[in-house]
C-alpha cells in the first residue's frame, strides 16, 4: 500500500496500521476505514507521520496538501493526549467483552458436540432400542425447548464444528434446531413444541436402510428414486416399536416430503392436509440440504438458500411458515458473509431476534489467528453492514479463514433482551 501524510486524512479512507502493530495501536482492527476525527487524532497522539492507505477501498480522497497544513497549523494540540487514552481505554473494555464472547461461544459449542454424540446414539437406537432411543430424543429436543419457553429473546448460534462431514447426525440436529425456531416465532404451544423437536430429530431415522451410493447422488435413476422415496416407510417402520410416539411425531416423519402444491411424496397431500409440524419440518429440511449438501461445492450461501426456496421452490412449502422463517432468521442469518461499513469483511456468527441488523461478527484480519478472531457485536459500535457477500468472489484465505469447515451448524437457545 502507499504512504499518505496523516494530516491529509479524512472520515471515509481506509488505512492499514500493520506495520505498527495491534498491540501498540489503540484500534480494533489493523485495517479499516476512518469513521472520525477523533480516530485521526489518535493517530497523530501516536506520533505517526504517514500510513499505508487503500484507495480502491477507500470512500472519501485525501486532503490537498494545502489544506492539510492550514488545518494542521490552526488546530490546537492536545497535550493531554485524550483521543489516544480514551481509545486505549475503550480498547481494554473491549477486550474484556472479546474474551466473554468467545468463552460463551466456546461453551455453547462443546454442547453442540454433546448433543452430537447423543444424537447420533439415539439414531443408532432404531429399531432395536426403539422406545429408549424415542425417550431420549424427547429428552435431548426437550432441552432445546425449555431454554426456550418462557423467553423474550432468541439467540442462534453458528457453530464451528470439527467435521466437515454432512453426515445423518448434524443434519438431524440442525433441521430439529431450525424447526423449534420456526415453531417459537409461530407462538406453538409447549406440547407441539415437544412433538415437534422430537419428531425433526427423527425425521430421516429411515434413511439408514438406504445406501450411502443413493443418498449421495446428485442424481438418480427411476428405480434409484423409488428406493430413495422409501426411506419414508422404513421410518415408520423404524419407530414402531415406540410406543410413547405421539400421532404428531410420527406424522413428521411420514410427511416431510409432502409438498403444499400436491407434487411431493409418498401420499401426494397438499395444502393444509399435510400436518403442521410437517409443513415446518419440510423448510427445515430443504433450508438445511440446500447449505449442507454433501458436495459443499454445491452449497448455497443462506441469502441464496432463502432466495432459492422463494423464487424457486416456494409452490412447495405453506407461505404463511415460509414468510414467517425467513422473516424470523433476518435479513443476514448466521453463516452469511458480510461486509461493513469500515471495509472490513466479517462472518455472521449468532443472531438475536431483537437485533437481527446487528448481530455478533467475526472479522477477517490476516495479522490475528483465527483462534484469536476478532468478534464485534455491532449492537456496541458504531458499525453496520453494508450488504452480503458472495463467499465465491471473496479471497480464498478470507474464506478459509472465516469458515474452514464450509458447514453451517447451528445452536438454538432463549435469552433475556
Amino acid at each position: 500500500m502507499d504512504k499518505l501524510a496523516v494530516d491529509r486524512l479524512q472520515p471515509g479512507i481506509f488505512i492499514s496500521l500493520t506495520a505498527v502493530g495491534w498491540v501498540r495501536h489503540p484500534f480494533m482492527l489493523n485495517e479499516f476505514r476512518l469513521s472520525s476525527q477523533r480516530q485521526i487524532d489518535a493517530l497523530r497522539e501516536m506520533g505517526l507521520r504517514d500510513v499505508a492507505w487503500d484507495p480502491a477501498r477507500s470512500t472519501a480522497t485525501p486532503l490537498p496538501e494545502r489544506a492539510a497544513e492550514d488545518s494542521a497549523d490552526d488546530e490546537e494540540i492536545d497535550f493531554g493526549g485524550s483521543a489516544l487514552a480514551g481509545m486505549l481505554d475503550d480498547k481494554r473494555h473491549r477486550l474484556a467483552q472479546l474474551r466473554q464472547q468467545r468463552e460463551r461461544l466456546a461453551r455453547r459449542e462443546r454442547q453442540y458436540e454433546q448433543d452430537a454424540v447423543v444424537a447420533s446414539e439415539i439414531l443408532k437406537g432404531f429399531p432395536g432400542r426403539a422406545s429408549d432411543a424415542h425417550a431420549k430424543s424427547r429428552q435431548l429436543s426437550g432441552q432445546v425447548v425449555d431454554s426456550l419457553i418462557g423467553q423474550e429473546n432468541v439467540l442462534i448460534h453458528l457453530v464451528n464444528q470439527k467435521s466437515r462431514e454432512a453426515g445423518p447426525t448434524f443434519h438431524a440436529l440442525n433441521v430439529m434446531m431450525l424447526a423449534l425456531l420456526l415453531g417459537r416465532a409461530l407462538g406453538l404451544p409447549e406440547d407441539e413444541m415437544r412433538h415437534l423437536g422430537a419428531g425433526a430429530l427423527l425425521h430421516d431415522v429411515g434413511k439408514a436402510e438406504i445406501p450411502p451410493r443413493i443418498l449421495r447422488a446428485a442424481t438418480r435413476t427411476p428405480p434409484e428414486e423409488e428406493f430413495y422415496r422409501a426411506h419414508i416407510g422404513y421410518g415408520i417402520k423404524a419407530v414402531a416399536g415406540a410406543r410413547a410416539m405421539q400421532i404428531a411425531e410420527r406424522n413428521i416423519i411420514a410427511c416431510h416430503h409432502e409438498r403444499w402444491d400436491g407434487s411431493g411424496f409418498p401420499n401426494k397431500l397438499a395444502g393444509e392436509k399435510i400436518p403442521r409440524l410437517a409443513r415446518i419440518v419440510a423448510i427445515a429440511n430443504r433450508y438445511d440440504n440446500l447449505c449442507n449438501p454433501f458436495d459443499l461445492k454445491l452449497a448455497m450461501t443462506p441469502a441464496e438458500a432463502v432466495r432459492h426456496l422463494f423464487k424457486s421452490e416456494g409452490a412447495h412449502f405453506d407461505p404463511a411458515l415460509l414468510q414467517a422463517f425467513v422473516k424470523t432468521l433476518g435479513v443476514y442469518p448466521p453463516g452469511s458473509f458480510v461486509l461493513l461499513s469500515n471495509g472490513a469483511v466479517g462472518l455472521v456468527v449468532e443472531t438475536r431476534h431483537e437485533a437481527l441488523l446487528q448481530p455478533l461478527v467475526m472479522l477477517y484480519d490476516r495479522d490475528i489467528p483465527r483462534n484469536e478472531a476478532m468478534l464485534l457485536d455491532l449492537r456496541d459500535v458504531d458499525l453496520k453492514i453494508e450488504s452480503a457477500a458472495n463467499p465465491a468472489k471473496l479471497p480464498a484465505e478470507v474464506v478459509e479463514y472465516l469458515a474452514p469447515r464450509g458447514r453451517l451448524d447451528y445452536y438454538v437457545e432463549g435469552a433475556a433482551r
